[in-house]
This record gives C-alpha cells, sequence and structure tokens, in this order.
C-alpha cells in the first residue's frame, strides 16, 4: 500500500487527480478501523492531517464554513451556538480521543448510515463542498447520499468544507445504542426548527441504506404549525400532533435486522425520539431561549 502525505490543498488535489482510488485519511477513526480489521485494503492512503486550510472554520455572513479537518471536538467549543444540533451528535461521539481526531469530513465520506454528523446536517439543510483540480462544487446535503457507504464525490475530489447556516431556531439530536458512550448508533434522529421560513427539517440515522430525511412528516408538521398559527402565538403542542409526527417519521425509515438491532426495534425507536426531539425544541422554541 502506497502513503502520500499533502501539506497543501493544491497538493492533495494533485494526488488524489493522479490517484482518483487513494482513501483520504484525516482522523483515522473510520478508516484505520477497516484496515486493523482487513476490511479493506485500498492500493494507496492519501493523508491529510497536514492541510491546513481543511483545519478551519469562518463565518460567511450567517452561513458557516467547517473545514473537513475540524475536528468533532472543536466543533462542540467553537460552535455550540451556531450549530447546536451538529454538536449535540458531537458529543455522542465515541471517547474524548476519538472527538479529538474524528472530523465530520472524514464522518461524510464514510457516507455511513450509522454517522452520528448526518442527521443534523440533514436537519440544518446543509451543503458539501467538493473541490478537485477543476475547480470546486457544492452539493446539497439532500443528494450527497447516493447509495450504502457511498456519495456524490468523484474519484477525484476531495470534500473540503460543509456549508451550514447558523441555527435561527432549536436545534436537537437523540441517539439510541447499547450503551451510554462510545457506541455505534442502533438508530438516530436529528431536529431542526427554522421559523424564519415556517419549516420544519429532519435527519433519520442508522434506518435505513443511507440517512435520509422524513420528509413527508417535515411537510406535515410545518403544516400544522403554520394552519394553527403556532409559529407566531408558540402556544403549546396537542399530543395527537407530536405523536403523528412521531408515527410519520417512523414511516419514512427503511431499516433491518442486524447484530445492533431489529427492524421493529429501530422504527419504535424513531417515533420515541422525534416525539421527544420535538418536545424539547418547541420547549425551547415556546420559552423564547432559540
Amino acid at each position: 500500500m502506497e502513503f502520500l502525505a499533502a501539506t497543501t490543498l493544491s497538493d492533495a488535489l494533485a494526488a488524489k487527480r493522479e490517484q482518483p482510488e487513494a482513501v483520504p485519511l484525516m482522523g483515522g477513526t473510520d478508516v484505520m478501523v477497516e484496515l486493523n480489521f482487513d476490511r479493506r485494503r485500498p492500493p494507496a492512503l492519501l493523508d491529510l492531517t497536514g492541510v491546513r486550510e481543511l483545519d478551519e472554520w469562518s463565518m460567511d455572513g450567517d452561513v458557516v464554513r467547517l473545514g473537513a479537518g475540524v475536528t468533532y471536538t472543536r466543533v462542540i467549543e467553537e460552535l455550540g451556538q451556531a450549530l447546536p444540533g451538529l454538536a449535540m451528535a458531537s458529543r455522542t461521539v465515541g471517547s474524548p480521543q476519538i472527538r479529538n481526531r474524528g472530523t465530520v469530513g472524514g464522518n461524510l465520506g464514510a457516507a455511513s448510515p450509522a454517522g452520528d454528523s448526518h442527521p443534523p446536517l440533514l436537519a440544518a439543510g446543509a451543503k458539501i463542498e467538493l473541490a478537485s483540480v477543476t475547480g470546486t462544487r457544492t452539493v446539497s446535503i439532500d443528494d450527497f447520499y447516493t447509495g450504502v457507504k457511498s456519495h456524490a464525490g468523484r474519484p477525484d475530489e476531495l470534500i473540503t468544507a460543509v456549508l451550514v447556516r447558523s441555527a435561527r431556531g432549536p436545534q436537537q439530536f437523540s441517539k439510541i445504542g447499547t450503551r451510554n458512550a462510545m457506541v455505534i448508533a442502533v438508530s438516530s434522529f436529528g431536529l431542526a426548527l427554522h421559523p424564519d421560513v415556517k419549516r420544519v427539517r429532519t435527519g433519520i440515522g442508522s434506518a435505513a441504506p443511507t440517512p435520509r430525511r422524513a420528509v413527508e412528516a417535515e411537510s406535515f408538521l410545518s403544516s400544522a404549525l403554520e394552519e394553527h398559527d403556532l409559529w407566531e402565538t408558540r402556544a403549546a403542542l396537542a399530543d395527537s400532533l407530536v405523536r403523528e409526527f412521531g408515527e410519520r417519521v417512523k414511516a419514512a425509515a427503511r431499516p433491518i435486522d442486524d447484530v445492533r438491532g431489529t427492524a421493529a426495534y429501530r422504527l419504535h425507536s424513531l417515533a420515541v425520539m422525534a416525539r421527544r426531539t420535538l418536545g424539547w425544541a418547541w420547549a425551547d422554541y415556546a420559552g423564547g431561549t432559540a
């Protein structure tokens, strides 16, 4: 196996053009596990840990440009106010050591259905920045996941950043696992209220071939909130509305049975998480704290 080390983004993109089969290596929290268990044996690794351009975040108006090399720990410590859903999800990732090494860009590159960053990024309506020697383009998070552990990036492209609008309303994240810490999600759910456009967005993790939104549930809840003037009054939500939202989220999933949980349990847990996250988010909204 060949090992390539880049120190600038231009060098990294040139290397990816020359060897498109090279697997990018950042924190290594996904790639090294696959290598150690002999689940993957690529012809080359492209080390990006020395590329400083990927290890930065900035604000452009109300949009956060989160470099692909920014770690979960930094998201928690530096972006908890701007990206609260992503920060919540980041706190559930592995151990402190994993959070110090693992990156959102690496999670996106792995594109695992169980990745913790996917539900909050879907709920927030993120865009993914992809770069090659021929230029840079952005892909909506809605179009990014193309199959099991695959995404819309081309072989000669690298994920360079995530573009996420700073939160305009409450965001929540919930995760079910076999224990409280250092665990891969049995199922997970992200929710974001967007009161400025009177919309709700969601993200489902580990309960379908790819991370996905519960689009019909979003439409149902957004319409109900507007129809009953709840965006303005911030009145309490009817129990029947919350329950129906949970059932519609559940209907959007396509889980399987595996060693971590059954499909039936995943469906049940999603309905519960949808109800709970909606309750938490709406309490924040009604209380005027977000």
